[in-house]
């Protein structure tokens, strides 16, 4: 049997009143790592975290972010993703230390929504953050007065925070339709 829901639920009612026969046990799957309250999920929520506090770190750092739409864009999405990983990996860790599992249905849809929005929200900042780099440093020839290298590695975490949030969205996405 898995380990149970997050809230107890009751028994299931017996079959036409009587004692003697009881309904058959369900089975569900088995948690899949990478799923919310495994420990692989909570791996992915920390992964995500740190790429974002750093690419926001990065990015703050410099002095003339905020001449830049995208750069501006690129600190308040990461910013956003930040929290919302850290949100959802104090979540993960409660459910690893009191051994439940968050196979709730409404659970996995807000993880879901959540991930979706601040996934496309983080890959259209990197992207865009791309493109500015790619015109300041190659285009314009003007990276030994502006900070490209600081930019880039911003850019790059975002990606990277992009790429550790894309399984937990399509497992959960998964796990939904499969239900």
């Amino acid at each position: 049997m898995s380990r149970p829901a997050v809230h107890p639920v009751e028994p299931p009612p017996l079959i036409d009143g009587r004692n003697d026969v009881a309904p058959p046990r369900r089975v569900r799957m088995k948690d899949v790592e990478g799923m919310p309250g495994t420990s692989t999920g909570l791996a992915l929520r920390l992964c995500q975290f740190v790429f974002t506090v750093i690419s926001l770190t990065v990015m703050a750092t410099t002095s003339d972010f905020p001449s830049v739409t995208a750069f501006r864009y690129l600190v308040a999405a990461v910013g956003l993703q930040s929290l919302w990983s850290l949100s959802l990996a104090m979540i993960d860790i409660y459910a690893l230390c009191v051994k439940r599992s968050l196979r709730d249905p409404a659970v996995i849809t807000v993880y879901t929504i959540g991930d979706g929005i601040t996934s496309t929200l983080t890959f259209a900042a990197a992207c865009a953050c791309a493109g500015i780099t790619v015109l300041i440093s190659n285009d314009l020839n003007r990276c030994n007065i502006n900070h490209c290298k600081r930019f880039m590695s911003a850019t790059a975490l975002a990606f990277l925070s992009w790429f550790a949030v894309s399984p937990s969205f399509f497992l959960n996405f998964w796990s939904l339709a499969s239900q």
